[in-house]
């Protein structure tokens, strides 16, 4: 019997350690049974042989069949969080809950008419990214086809009314920045939060910039945090990493991380126009040694950019129609 992962939380809480590629490994599975032995299962993980075996594992240690499955909620569409959710849904019968919008990002990078694979190396290119890594950007977005696929069929939750899980009521709180249209559901009576990866410890949470998507991340993250940060919350379970307390405190230490953050973005720029990708050098050059590392540091550079411009302490030019794209610094 493959032995599973499984860590027992208050409120009948079950959280499973499901396993993922480099650098993370691994992304937490919720499990909330209700009081008739159905069960809710939050963010089963991303497709793969690994995801598989460790879901056959939680079964049989907890002598349960696919049929006790009634619903799967997606925090969002990300591959590590949606990308077993089909396969799960083909073997249970659930019903797979997200936002529209997650669900509508979800189409933008894997559905039939996806422009991703396409418009992001096109998008790097036209802020600077040289063509030596263009070119592993583009396998390392074909990669994760296999992970979301077969994809689900998905009933859209609703924002306005609880959410029943656990047989409980949870809130449903849309927040974007990491994801658009990423789900945190909330439990007052318990003080306990889902936050997916909107606020994780110890990892600042991606905010990128994509082409097609929301043209200010970086704002609607921050946004979202503030909204977070104002909720009674005693226990946090994030998508990653172990659930913690101190969500306020977290939530405000990422709220200066990326205050400084655009900072240091702007004091860059004092030196003189640059591109995208030099800024992005910039921020994380000593950080960056694959495509999937280069495509996460230049997102989140360009996020900032984005941020800079919107607040008026830098201004974005470009050479000619389609050309490329410099940033400068405007002085107050």
């Amino acid at each position: 019997m493959h032995k599973a992962d499984i860590h027992t939380w208050e409120g009948g809480i079950l959280q499973v350690s499901v396993p993922m590629g480099l650098p993370l490994r691994q992304v937490n599975s919720y499990i909330l049974p209700d009081r008739d032995g159905r069960l809710t299962v939050i963010d089963p993980g991303p497709h793969t042989p690994d995801a598989e075996l460790a879901w056959q594992g939680v079964l049989e240690e907890l002598d349960l069949s696919w049929s006790k499955v009634r619903d799967i909620v997606v925090t969002h569409h990300h591959p590590d969080h949606y990308g077993l959710a089909g396969w799960m849904q083909a073997r249970s019968g659930a019903r797979v809950w997200m936002s529209e919008r997650a669900h509508a990002e979800a189409g933008l990078a894997w559905g039939s008419g996806a422009i991703l694979d396409e418009a992001l190396p096109l998008f790097f290119l036209r802020h600077g990214m040289p063509e030596a890594w263009i070119q592993g950007i583009r396998e390392h977005l074909e990669s994760f086809r296999p992970e979301v696929t077969p994809q689900p069929e998905v009933t859209y939750i609703n924002e306005a009314e609880p959410f029943v899980m656990g047989s409980r009521k949870w809130q449903v709180l849309l927040t974007g920045g990491h994801a658009p249209g990423h789900v945190s559901l909330y439990h007052g009576g318990s003080g306990q939060i889902f936050c997916g990866d909107a606020v994780l410890p110890q990892i600042s949470p991606n905010v990128g910039l994509q082409p097609g998507s929301d043209p200010q991340p970086l704002r609607t993250y921050l946004q979202g945090l503030r909204e977070l940060r104002s909720l009674e919350v005693q226990l946090a379970f994030p998508g990653h990493r172990e659930p913690f307390s101190g969500f306020t405190v977290r939530a405000d230490s990422l709220l200066r991380h990326h205050e400084e953050r655009l900072d240091a973005t702007a004091a860059l720029l004092a030196g003189g126009p640059l591109s995208g990708f030099a800024v992005c050098e910039g921020l994380f050059r000593s950080r960056i040694a694959t495509a999937h590392q280069m495509r996460f540091a230049m997102s989140e550079a360009l996020a900032h950019l984005a941020e800079l411009v919107r607040r008026e302490r830098a201004a974005e030019t470009e050479e000619g129609l389609g050309g490329s794209i410099l940033f400068t610094a405007v002085k107050s």
